[in-house]
């Protein structure tokens, strides 16, 4: 196999001549690997071992100017481990070679970045990408953001986020997979395997594949109030059930680290948690990677008042977290808690020894250089083939939350009824993008695509325009800005995503908006939120349409021509009165690079949507959390009833959800037939298949996503209402019929008891199958 070189001085040319970066690297043993890093650990002094725990900030060094940053400084010293969000491959190079040229024992540093839904080539948001319910699609998004990342010097990605929230008062569900864990876990395991390599046994051989860094553990999308980096308080048997999967399945499929989520649980801060990073990670799911904090992770812990910095790096590292993200906790106290007794010695040579297991396996002490071919970002970056892909996938995020016939009602009155739903629409006449978010490019890629060329990407206007040209005349007008409120806006559009708001009254742009409309055949209203009114410290209280773009899309219903609402966002929203009044509402999220081009294929009919919600949408704040997998009340409100007088409901709005998990329409309609159960009971070590028929029984071809639920009838403890288990996206032709199976076993309907042991416990069970996790059709399964 190719030989392993320890870097003590030895020059840049020696060390591209030994070894050169190929395709593939040879995979060596854990035991190869053992050695090479317990030689290299016995020649570093104690600072240098603090120092691979140390992953600071670079900020904006430009090439050429390397050497000039006090991170650099600390590199020569030995003292960083890694950096993050340096981007660009000439950059990086330049900051390798400072560490393996001019560092005492030469190891190379780890290049970490947020790449999250895509590099420069953006993917829909996750939670959007999760709508698709395609995971061949989302381990593809994975590898093109690998592809592109590793092209430009990235070997590290802080992704997947894999955090369940039922909370959409939460900015950051715009980064998860939604509210259920069996989907959550399910993704976690397609973005691993996309970033790190779909064979498990061979992950991170190749040079465009990256480490993944599953967030944020844990706990973090349950934050009380939805407010970001909040509280966290809730029992185990709720943590296991209901939260744990994602992370502990991301876990399995091999990612390479852990990052420790701001919150507390159990009321120790996440980052100095030892049940949780210990006895959890690494004990119960035999984790062999490292852990690394969240951004200053380690001195929030001093607010959270559980002691100064040198007690709580102290706290984190005897945790099990290996690596300090820009607190300078570890580097700075470190070496004192060490002669204090704070830390013993093998506690510090056990997180040193994951960070160099993790370069180890990442390839670069074979070639410090692996991700720096300053030939592959023209090759690699922002390709067209990549950008197919966005397009592709961009649209089968899109959800289609209403879809039902215009009726037009002329001058005088006349009523003209349609019997076809307003979309998909035709490619004639006059289409005006009225809205705050219609000519907006910065927008389109959604919040957290921080490696995003903000201005290379069309607006929806931009990209409608240009693929109907000489088909469609499509004009524009801006109609609102996006939020009465100024300085609300400002707090809205940060990280240069401005919307450039206009300095004209309301009245003067709605003037404006209706005389444009009026031109028109039909009017897509571009409204929702802005990109950044969702993502990291983006928490709403109300989740309404913002005030003047709800006076804006009354006045255009008003005018009496079609309205299409293409809703940008984030997370679910609170859309009571546009469902009632908006004859069509294509929730398009924030699709990414490619979204212009994939909204107009939706539109128009070139593709048919097959989006399927992964959060629930209230009705309004007043019910959140809302949530389709609930458990049952002692006094449950019947079904198909508002209001009953000591039963578990609200004086004033029903139960429901205004869209349920799961729900999303096509411009087709499918139709189930029964359940049939190959047997109807079944045994512990036995498989049973439920089967149903699907017909495609509209005019258009299409995806229909079937989904499987269970309900435990009887349990130990409480059980939810329904849950998860199995989904398939299949591909109809208009009029024809499939048979869609699943495979049910025992471990489908497995559980964490009261003392938190898995149990697979004897009794009924009903199944669901059906498009949404409102399905009705339903079968009983006896466990014996």
């Amino acid at each position: 196999m190719k030989k392993r070189i320890l870097f003590i001085a030895f020059s840049l040319s020696t060390l591209m001549a030994i070894a050169m970066p190929g395709k593939n690297s040879l995979k060596s043993t854990p035991q190869e690997m053992d050695k090479f890093v317990t030689e290299l650990m016995k020649k570093m002094t104690i600072e240098e071992k603090i120092g691979q725990l140390n992953l600071p900030v670079t900020g904006e060094i430009t090439t050429g100017q390397a050497r000039n940053s006090g991170v650099a400084r600390q590199i020569e010293q030995g003292l960083v481990g890694g950096v993050l969000n340096l981007k660009g491959v000439d950059k990086i190079r330049e900051v390798q070679k400072l560490a393996v040229e001019n560092s005492r024992l030469g190891i190379p540093l780890l290049f970490g970045m947020d790449v999250v839904h895509g590099y420069e080539t953006i993917f829909p948001i996750p939670l959007g990408l999760s709508c698709s319910w395609n995971l061949a699609a989302i381990q593809e998004s994975a590898r093109i953001a690998a592809v592109e990342a590793s092209a430009d010097g990235i070997c590290w990605t802080f992704s997947p986020m894999v955090d369940i929230s039922r909370d959409p008062r939460w900015g950051r569900v715009s980064e998860g997979n939604g509210e259920d864990p069996f989907l959550g876990g399910a993704i976690a395991r397609a973005m691993v395997l996309g970033y790190q390599g779909a064979n498990n046994e061979q992950q991170l051989q190749r040079d465009d594949e990256i480490m993944a860094c599953v967030k944020h553990f844990a706990l973090y999308g349950a934050g009380e109030a939805g407010r970001d980096y909040n509280t966290v308080d809730m029992s185990r048997n709720r943590m296991f059930n209901e939260y744990l999967y994602p992370y502990q399945a991301a876990v399995e499929a091999g990612a390479g680290s852990v990052m420790a989520s701001f919150n507390e649980v159990d009321g120790i801060p996440a980052t100095a948690n030892h049940w949780l990073m210990t006895d959890v990670l690494r004990r119960q799911w035999n984790f062999n990677g490292f852990v690394v904090t969240d951004f200053t992770g380690i001195s929030e812990m001093v607010a959270h008042g559980i002691g100064d910095l040198q007690t709580v790096s102290a706290r984190a590292l005897n945790a099990g977290v290996d690596m300090d993200m820009v607190s300078e906790g570890f580097i700075g106290t470190l070496k004192q808690s060490l002669v204090q007794g704070k830390i013993s010695m093998e506690t510090l040579n056990t997180a040193c020894r994951r960070i160099l297991e993790a370069k180890y396996k990442l390839g670069l002490f074979d070639n410090p250089y692996k991700y720096c071919d300053l030939k592959r970002p023209t090759r690699d970056i922002f390709t067209k083939a990549h950008r197919k892909a966005a397009r592709r996938i961009a649209a089968e995020s899109f959800v289609l939350l209403k879809n039902e016939p215009f009726n037009k009602i002329d001058k005088n009155g006349t009523t003209t009824h349609s019997l076809s739903p307003l979309l998909p629409l035709k490619k004639e006449g006059t289409v005006a993008v009225i809205g705050p978010l219609g000519n907006t490019r910065s927008n389109m890629p959604g919040t957290w695509s921080v490696a995003a060329r903000l201005n290379d990407y069309p607006s929806l206007y931009e990209g409608l325009k240009e693929m109907l040209a000489g088909k469609v005349n499509v004009i524009h007008a801006k109609g609102s800005n996006l939020i009465n409120d100024a300085a609300y806006e400002e707090r809205a559009t940060m990280f240069g995503r401005s919307l450039n708001r206009d300095q004209r009254t309301n009245q003067e742009m709605l003037d404006e908006a209706l005389k444009v409309a009026n031109n028109a055949d039909v009017i897509v209203a571009a409204l929702g939120e802005s990109s950044e009114m969702s993502g990291e410290s983006s928490c709403r209280t109300n989740l309404n349409l913002p005030d003047v773009q709800r006076t804006l899309l009354e006045a255009l219903l008003k005018t009496g021509k079609p309205v299409i609402l293409t809703l940008f966002t984030g997370r679910p929203l609170t859309l009571t009165w546009e469902h009632k009044n908006v004859p069509a509402i294509l929730n398009v999220w924030f699709g990414g690079s490619e979204a212009a081009y994939a909204i107009g294929d939706v539109l128009f009919g070139d593709v048919n949507p097959s989006g399927k919600l992964t959060m629930t949408f209230p009705k309004n704040v007043g019910q959140i959390p809302l949530f389709y997998n609930h458990k049952n009340t002692g006094r449950p409100l019947q079904n198909g009833k508002w209001f009953e007088k000591f039963r578990s409901n609200y004086l004033d709005v029903d139960n429901d959800a205004l869209y349920p998990f799961g729900y999303g329409l096509s411009y087709t309609t499918f139709q189930y037939g029964d359940i049939v159960l190959n047997t109807p009971t079944m045994k512990q070590n036995e498989t049973i298949t439920a089967t149903i028929q699907v017909t495609n029984s509209g005019k258009y071809d299409g995806a229909e996503v079937v989904q499987l639920y269970i309900r435990d009838l009887v349990g130990s403890i409480t059980r939810p209402v329904r849950e998860l288990k199995g989904f398939k996206k299949i591909f109809l032709k208009a009029g024809e019929s499939k048979t869609v199976s699943f495979k049910i076993t025992a471990d489908l309907l497995r559980f964490y008891d009261y003392d938190l042991k898995q149990v697979t416990e004897p009794g009924e069970f009903d199944i669901f199958i059906g498009g949404s996790s409102q399905a009705t059709k339903t079968a009983r399964l006896t466990l014996k």
